[in-house]
């Protein structure tokens, strides 16, 4: 992101505030340095039984990351809101990962690991992930798929975003691959694209089997399923399950 920040080697005292990044630093056994990490920050379950819990990702309680004095913090570009990481900035050391695909995602696991001073963990990590993910057979045949983040309105993750790279990995052709990021799409939308198969996230908007018959009156002849969003998104440790997960999806 062209910026330059000046951390003191090792980091003692880690805020992380993006949930994937905070359980890539327990998995490098880093969990005792990380002081504080946000709402969201699910896994591994202590992370918000030892750490304070600092807000969200996009309303951090300023005060409280003060009083942590830390000498580290980790965001990330597209999960953070620029405003509040320029306020931290101007007071704290403030690393910014910014990731739309796999290749991204295990340059930012190396680089957190020189930043905390474990790069044989993180180096290790990073390949293992490599490898299980060059060993993901493509399918046979490509098909169509539409991956659903939220609902009321709809939206979708489209071109340029890491899911649309994990769904490129899987197997499937993102029929909304042509526009970016994550637009809003009506119904009408949704039957024109005509996707083989429709994807509902698990996270953020939290869709169910209840979901199901919605999307199927949309499009009658579609495979609909609901899939975990952490496989898809967390491009941290947890791509550790996620080759094999696609494997599995693309099998059924």
């Amino acid at each position: 992101m062209n910026r330059r920040v000046a951390v003191p080697f090792p980091p003692q005292r880690i805020v992380s505030l993006v949930p994937s990044q905070t359980e890539l630093l327990f998995d490098l056994g880093l969990g005792n340095r990380v002081v504080g990490v946000t709402k969201f920050c699910l896994h591994p379950a202590e992370a918000r039984k030892q750490a304070e819990v600092i807000g969200g990702t996009k309303n951090f309680h300023f005060a409280a990351i003060d009083a942590l004095q830390p000498d580290l913090i980790l965001g990330n570009k597209e999960e953070n809101y620029q405003e509040g990481i320029e306020q931290l900035a101007a007071r704290h050391p403030v690393w910014m990962s910014d990731i739309s695909n796999l290749p991204d995602a295990l340059d930012m696991i190396r680089r957190v690991g020189l930043l905390t001073g474990c790069p044989e963990a993180a180096a290790e990590l990073a390949a293992s992930i490599d490898t299980s993910f060059e060993a993901l057979p493509l399918p046979a045949n490509t098909e169509t798929a539409a991956y659903f983040i939220w609902r009321a309105p709809y939206m979708v993750a489209a071109g340029g975003t890491f899911i649309d790279d994990m769904l490129t990995r899987a197997g499937y052709e993102n029929v909304f691959g042509q526009v970016t990021r994550y637009p809003e799409v009506s119904a009408e939308q949704l039957q024109a694209a005509a996707p083989q198969h429709i994807l509902l996230s698990s996270e953020p908007y939290p869709f169910s089997e209840k979901h199901l018959a919605e999307f199927q009156a949309i499009c009658p002849t579609a495979s609909i399923r609901v899939v975990d969003g952490e496989l898809f998104s967390w491009y941290g440790s947890r791509l550790q399950h996620s080759a094999v997960y696609l494997r599995q999806l693309r099998a059924q």
